[in-house]
């Protein structure tokens, strides 16, 4: 454990002695590497009475009282299960795992066919030989997040499930505490159709905290940390502290408290480099399921975007909408709470990183990315739009053929943003002027770029989408604003050729 090994530990166990306290049933939704885990083993040694683990803790007093008569605890986490291709499998392996529970704790149950049978003799025994217990389970979903791409399967996961988490609320009167974390939001339709006594605090501001960091807690708790990685990086400790929080810091559930994701911070404060480490930790399988199977558009159009505020409990996550999926996957966060409007965007620059990368990498298969961000940075710095089209042609070459059946302007246009926005360039679509809708902006340095995007079917349509973009530029003059700043501009039409499967670029002088 974290304190037995001397380890620097934030202390949540006042907000944890809040919560035990106050209610004894409780669900709590949070993206993956943010804290759930440990936080429910926090749980796990307070009701346990271990009280050697919260010496100068807030909660000391509490554990040192739960000491005297200490509850037993199953904990029971999803996640450590693997994939399971039939449902017979899960039902059999959650069996299997509280086999072991027992087994471990010195008593034996009946076979059963149902994992549920199993659940309900092992909390009557607890309540038999030791009292009222307590239930963790942790990733509650995982095993229908395993199969988000496979709808009928993810259901006959989910009633498996169903079965199992139905005894908790038929053993009510036998529990202590009840408490279960994941990623998606439940809805009444789901997996807890029949568990309505939860008490839902996924999106309350008294638990805003409860797993995370703010900002607070990271200056309090990794000032040492925070001078040696200035010092590493030969860089002034407030300024690298805001570059930080812009890289890290966001994330909020409540549209007030603000957080960061710990396993962000403390692999940054480990390596003392900034990198996307959310994502490279290992981006769940069942996001770009989801994303291959949806269709989600440019990401810029869920920048800022207002929803209902139940609008992630509406569907289960599978089939859920694509801002919903993305709420509750950790890629769009609360940027304002207003009655029953939320207002939702990317919580930080790694989340948007992470986006992008993971576009290129599992939904356009471009595999060069990294080096060709590089090259297209030189390319604009330069002002030389024909080497960053000539750039985007080789992006386009490295893309399996099977991955062009059906594909469309907005499609090109989509993976030319993302290789500039993967590369640090600021681009923008669809971008509004007094006179019409600009399809592509380039924002690089004393450089603007105002590009409109056209497809054309066959080669032969090449040369006639050139002239049209060329004339919706001018007439429209979708470059006097930036022209009027005293800004270099650039005009250009590119157009995609589907059936080469290559750019063409088209550029021209405006008038003046």
């Amino acid at each position: 454990m974290l304190r037995q090994a001397d380890c620097l530990y934030v202390d949540k166990t006042a907000r944890l002695e809040e919560l035990v306290t106050r209610g004894r049933r409780y669900f709590l939704s949070r993206p993956r590497r943010f804290g759930k885990s440990l936080m429910l083993s926090t749980i796990e040694a307070m009701f346990s009475g271990r009280v050697d683990l919260f010496k100068r803790l807030a909660a000391d007093a509490w554990v040192i009282k739960q000491a005297e008569s200490p509850c037993p605890v199953l904990r029971f986490d999803m996640s450590r299960l693997r994939q399971y291709s039939t449902a017979e499998e899960l039902n059999e392996a959650i069996i299997k795992g509280l086999e072991d529970y027992a087994a471990l704790h010195g008593f034996s149950v009946k076979s059963e066919k149902k994992c549920g049978g199993t659940l309900l003799q092992i909390i009557y025994h607890l309540y038999k030989t030791q009292g009222y217990s307590v239930i963790l389970i942790d990733e509650y979903d995982k095993p229908v997040l395993d199969n988000i791409g496979d709808l009928k399967k993810a259901d006959e996961m989910r009633e498996v499930l169903r079965s199992f988490y139905v005894i908790l609320k038929s053993c009510d009167e036998y529990l202590r505490f009840l408490m279960l974390t994941g990623i998606s939001n439940f809805s009444k339709a789901g997996v807890f159709s029949a568990l309505n006594n939860l008490q839902d605090i996924s999106m309350t501001e008294r638990y805003g905290d409860i797993a995370g960091y703010t900002h607070r807690e990271l200056e309090q708790n990794f000032d040492s940390w925070l001078e040696a990685s200035a010092e590493n990086m030969s860089q002034d400790k407030t300024e690298l502290l805001d570059k930080i929080q812009k890289y890290y810091d966001g994330f909020s559930f409540d549209g007030r408290t603000r957080l960061y994701n710990p396993f962000s911070v403390l692999s940054f404060f480990q390596n003392s480099r900034f990198g996307n480490y959310w994502y490279t930790s290992g981006s769940p399988a069942f996001i770009v399921q989801y994303m291959r199977k949806h269709a989600i558009g440019d990401p810029e159009e869920y920048r800022h975007i207002k929803v209902a505020s139940d609008f992630a409990d509406a569907h289960e996550i599978e089939r859920s909408r694509p801002e919903s999926f993305l709420f509750q996957s950790g890629y769009l966060t609360v940027e304002k709470w207003e009655d029953d409007v939320i207002t939702l965007d990317y919580p930080n620059e790694e989340v948007k990183r992470s986006l992008l990368r993971m576009y290129l990498d599992d939904i356009y298969n471009v595999k060069m990315y990294l080096t060709l961000g590089a090259q297209l940075w030189e390319a604009l710095a330069a002002g030389d739009m024909q080497r960053v089209v000539e750039l985007y042609n080789v992006a386009l070459s490295g893309i399996p053929y099977d991955d062009f059946s059906g594909r469309s302007e907005f499609w090109y246009r989509s993976l030319f943003l993302m290789l500039l926005r993967g590369a640090g360039v600021a681009a923008y679509a669809e971008v509004h002027t007094y006179r019409g809708c600009s399809d592509l902006v380039i924002e690089f340095e004393n450089l603007t770029a105002v590009i409109e995007f056209k497809f054309a079917a066959k080669t032969a349509d090449a040369a006639v989408r050139k002239t049209e973009g060329e004339l919706q530029i001018k007439e429209r003059d979708y470059a006097k604003f930036r022209r009027l700043e005293g800004r270099r501009v650039i005009a250009a039409v590119i157009v995609a050729d589907d059936e080469k499967r290559q750019a063409e670029l088209h550029s021209f002088e405006l008038d003046r």
